[in-house]
Order: structure tokens, then sequence, then C-alpha cells
């Protein structure tokens, strides 16, 4: 039995987290590289040019060093007993140590500022892109995988912007530097010393696909880790109420484990780069004792060339090792930007058109011609609806749970666009206007409130920034939140903590209804609004509503019918059709469906 039990519940997790991210099979490609580069741009001007500068500094001193000490101070200085010249040496190369030192220094600032900018940019871009995604988007993603999208796999990208792309640059010509030094000081000696070199290539290639593949697995269960973390916080309450913390902490060990796995199987395979690159360093040395040691003898190489040729092969490998690191970060980075990308990719599925217009203070008159609807292709949420709200009439959409009453709201303030017919606000069709002047003027009040963490008053000010403590006074008090807010420490200024937690479930909804009315919107959306409240304070915010919505349009969804009776008109909704509608007392004449669903709820009332 508990077996079944923890079997059913790994594989609802399963489908859900599985469902939520997947690997992106992408070829790796310069393109998308580039795209990612586009973000230096801001810093090209100034930080970017002054590290390049500070690298330019530092390589042409790394590669001038050997030199002076093997050709000029053995061969010359030493061997011709030129003391002057020593000298002179030696303060030349201390003096270049130091140029070295302070270009370092200030290559290493300028980078960290240009990466973190960059970080900065690139984070914002991500954040403001998904606040314009529709909702289709978050309804088809946890809230754990969009999270570490824009925290994960952006700063995965921090150490390639601060460090990665400038060393990129200085290695290779480090490296070009080196291989010119080499041939210049012997060629038959460095053709036998890198004979190696398309050998490591070779092998080296055969790795990145394996590297960048392993690295995109572990994101994908970092990501599956970070979505399990964030469901069992937020739901914590119902899984100590069911008593499932055994089972959860199971399943976290096991996503616990894949994500410790992919990590320990993307390092090691990162890992065989630099042996690989220092065998291959070992090989040419070998190869630098034997074959440079009779070039000595042959007097083809004087002592002086083949030390300085040994402190440029020593730092030919550096580069190489540094490059194959550089690599790696690249891999991650790669694996990173296409998740990022592919979100920075996806388009609103509600978006405007080039020519949508505004809406300026609308009637709210709204119209439905012969819409449909549906979430997926398996079933219609609407099915040829036609219907009218005059402007200013309290509209009441009553049916049982998935009829249609939501989707008929989240098509009025355009969450979701038709699949079939016309939705329209006085008399505009709402895909000609743009989405801010149309939702700039609809207050929506959810059964489920989302309380910020901060105080009531910037809660309730979320609607409408530049209202006057006035305002919110007025609308705390005309739907009766004010009464229970001036009993709290700091009234208006309490902190209510994350979602709300301070407040109890009716005072929330009342802060959301307050928020919706400070807005002064034109159509006043309540979605199950008052499920949440007491009698008494229903009441209340009955009265405040007949002042409140007078000259504005309401649409009320409600399960508990009291609380439409006064409603203007009242759609009955069945399986996406409307099978009925008119005021509360001609439909319960018409002794139809409404009539029974009142009866029903009034019969379940005197058995309570």
């Amino acid at each position: 039995m508990m077996k079944n039990k923890q079997k059913a519940q790994k594989n609802i997790l399963e489908r859900f987290y599985y469902s939520t991210d997947q690997v992106i099979d992408k070829p790796f490609n310069w393109k998308q590289l580039w795209r990612l580069l586009t973000y230096l741009k801001p810093y090209s001007k100034k930080l970017l040019p002054l590290s390049v500068i500070m690298v330019l500094i530092t390589t042409g001193v790394r590669l001038v060093i050997p030199t002076l000490i093997g050709v000029y101070t053995l061969d010359k200085a030493i061997i011709e007993r030129d003391s002057t010249m020593l000298t002179t040496l030696i303060i030349t190369i201390s003096g270049l140590y130091i140029l070295s030192y302070i270009a370092n220094v200030l290559r290493i600032r300028w980078m960290n500022m240009l990466g973190q900018g960059v970080i900065y940019d690139l984070r914002k871009h991500l954040f403001s892109h998904v606040q314009r995604l529709s909702h289709r988007f978050f309804d088809q993603r946890s809230a754990g995988s969009i999270l570490v999208r824009i925290m994960n796999d952006i700063n995965s990208l921090q150490e390639l912007f601060t460090n990665g792309v400038i060393n990129l640059l200085m290695d290779m010509l480090l490296l070009i530097g080196i291989i010119v030094f080499l041939f210049t000081l012997s060629p038959p000696l460095t053709l036998a010393v890198l004979v190696i070199l398309p050998l490591m290539f070779f092998i080296s290639t055969s790795l990145r696909k394996k590297i960048r593949r392993s690295w995109q697995m572990v994101r994908l269960k970092q990501s599956k880790l970070n979505s399990h973390l964030n469901e069992s916080i937020q739901g914590i309450r119902v899984t100590q109420s069911f008593t499932q913390e055994k089972e959860n902490m199971a399943y976290f060990d096991g996503v616990n484990t894949e994500s410790f796995d992919s990590w320990r199987n993307a390092t090691r395979k990162s890992a065989m780069f630099r042996p690989l690159v220092e065998l291959t360093n070992a090989v040419g040395t070998a190869v630098l004792i034997w074959f440079g040691a009779s070039l000595i003898q042959s007097d083809s190489l004087t002592l002086g060339e083949f030390v300085t040729f040994a402190f440029y092969l020593g730092m030919f490998w550096e580069p190489i090792s540094r490059l194959g690191m550089v690599y790696n970060q690249l891999l991650v980075g790669m694996a990173s930007s296409e998740r990022i990308f592919e979100f920075l990719d996806e388009r609103p599925n509600v978006g405007e058109r080039p020519n949508a217009t505004d809406l300026k203070d609308i009637n709210g008159r709204i119209e439905f011609e012969n819409v449909d609807f549906a979430y997926d292709s398996k079933r219609k949420a609407l099915d040829n609806i036609s219907l009218e709200m005059k402007a200013g009439e309290t509209v009441a959409l009553v049916g049982h749970t998935g009829s249609g009453k939501t989707t008929i709201a989240n098509l009025v303030s355009r969450f979701y666009d038709p699949t079939g017919g016309k939705v329209k606000i006085d008399g505009h069709d709402l895909r000609d206007v743009s989405l801010a002047s149309l939702r700039s003027q609809i207050s929506i009040v959810l059964q489920d409130t989302f309380i910020f963490s901060g105080t009531i008053k910037e809660n309730i000010l979320f609607g409408r920034p530049d209202a006057s403590d006035e305002d919110v006074l007025e609308a705390a008090k005309a739907v009766g939140a004010h009464k229970f807010i001036e009993k709290l420490p700091k009234v208006y200024e309490t902190e209510v903590e994350e979602r709300g937690n301070i407040l109890s479930v009716g005072e929330r909804q009342l802060i959301s209804f307050t928020r919706a009315l400070l807005a002064d919107p034109r159509i006043i959306i309540l979605d199950e609004a008052t499920a949440s409240i007491d009698t008494e304070t229903e009441v209340q915010i009955q009265e405040a509503l007949r002042t409140l919505l007078k000259g504005r349009t309401a649409i009320m969804i409600a399960h508990r019918l009291s609380t439409i009776r006064e409603a203007d008109n009242i759609f009955v909704l069945d399986h996406g059709r409307i099978i009925e509608h008119g005021n509360h007392d001609e439909l319960m004449d018409q002794q139809g469906e409404y009539y029974h669903l009142v009866k029903a709820q009034f019969k379940m009332l005197e058995v309570i």
C-alpha cells in the first residue's frame, strides 16, 4: 500500500517537472555566441577598450621578457661580461614586471565591472520579457523553472563575461605571439615539439559534444530541484496536513541525487581536458630536451636561444590549458544561454498589432460575438458564445465548475484571445487595441488573492501608485477594510510579510478589493471575490458596491448565489454554452437550471 502510494506520488511529480523543462538539443554555433556577446555593446566605448589595452600591455610584456632573459642576458650580457648591459636589462625586466602587475590589476577591476554590468542587463532584460508574456506561458511552466532561468542560468554566465571573454583574447594573442617567437628561434625544433598538437585537438574536439550535453543536463536537473523546492515550501501546509513529509523528503533526496550525479558527470568530462594538455606538455618537454640538445651540440642553437625556447614552450602550454578552461566556461555558458534565449524567443500568445489603438475613457459595453475558446485541443471552454453586457450594468456569471465563467472574464481582460469569434468593448475588437490601455481600465479581484511583501498601504496602492493617503483611506472604508486595518500595530504601514501571512484569508480579500476599487476602473471583475469573506463583511461590501459600481460595468462570478440577487443580468452557463439569462426574478420564474441551483443551495443551507 505504502509503495503504491509513493509510486503514484513519484509519477505525478515526475510528469509535472519533466513537462516544464527539457534538454534543448541545438548544435553549438557562433551565431548564438555572437548574440550573447551583443550584451557587451553598452560597454564598448569605455570598459571594454580599456580592458583590451591592458590585455595588450600584459601580453606584450610577457612575450618580450623571455627574449630579454635568454638571448640578451645569457648570450650577450653574461657571456660578453657586459655589466652595464646586464644592469640595464635587470632594471628593464623589473620595470616590465611592475607594468604588467599594474595592467593586470586594472584589467581585473574593469572586467569585473563589465561582467557585473552585463549580468545586470541580461537579468533585467529577461525579467522584463517574462513580465510581458501571456498567461499560457505560465500555465505550461512552474515558478521554480522560471526562477532557475532568471537566477541560476544567468549567474552561470558571470565567469564567462568577467574573465572568459577577455582571457580568450589574451590567450589567443599570447599563443600567436609565442608561435611567432618559436619559429623565429628555431623552425625545426618548433615543428618537432608541436607535432603532437593535431592529436590533442582531435581528441578534445571529440569531447566537445559530450561535455556540452552534460552541462545542459546539469541545468535541467538544477531546474527540477529548484522547482521541487519552490513547490515544497509553498505547499508545506498541505504536506504536513496529509503527513507526506517522509514521501516528500524521499522524493527530494532522489532529485538532489540526480543533481549531484549530473554535476559529477559534467565535471568529470570537463576535467579530462587539463590532463590532456599536461600530457602534451610532458611529451613536448621531452622532445625539447632530446632534440634541443642535439641542436646545441651541432651549433644550430645557442644556450641562450635554448633557454628562451624553453621559456616560450612553458608559456605555450599555459594558455592552451586556460583555453580549455575557457572552453568549459563557454560550454556551461552556452548550455545556460540556450535556456535563456529559449525564454527570450518566446512571444506572447496575446500580442499587440502594429497599428493597435488606445482605448480612452471607455463606457464599458462588452460584446461576445460567436466566441469559441479552448485551452487545449481536447475540449472547448467556450462554444459559440454570444452575449452583451451593457455599460454600467452588473452582470453575474453562474454555472457549475468548468462551465466557462472564468474563461469569459479572462477574455474580457485579454489574458487570452478567442480561438473563434470576437470580443468587443464599446464596439472595439480587443485584438485591435493596446493591452495597457485596456487593462488600465479593468480591475480584477480573485478568490485566491495575492498579497505582495510590503505594507498594507503599498499593497493597496499597487493598482494606482499615485493615489493620495485620503484616496486609500476612502477606498478602505468603502469596502470595510479600514475596521481591521486601524487595529493593526502600525495601521496602514504594517508589514504583511510574504503573501500576507499575518492576515486572515478574509482580510487579504478585503485588501485586494480595496486595491481594485482604488484603481477607479471602468470594468470590475469579481471572480468568487466574496467566497472567503464572512456574512457580516459581505453585507458591508454589498452595501458599498451599490454606490461604487454605479456607472461601471461589473462582472461577478459566484457560486454563492445570494451575492448576485441584485445583478441586472445573470448568464447561466453549462459546458461552455449559455443556457439561460435574465435577472434573478425572471430566472426563478422560468424554473430552469438557475432555479434548481438556487433551490439546491438553500436546501444545503437548511441542512447545515
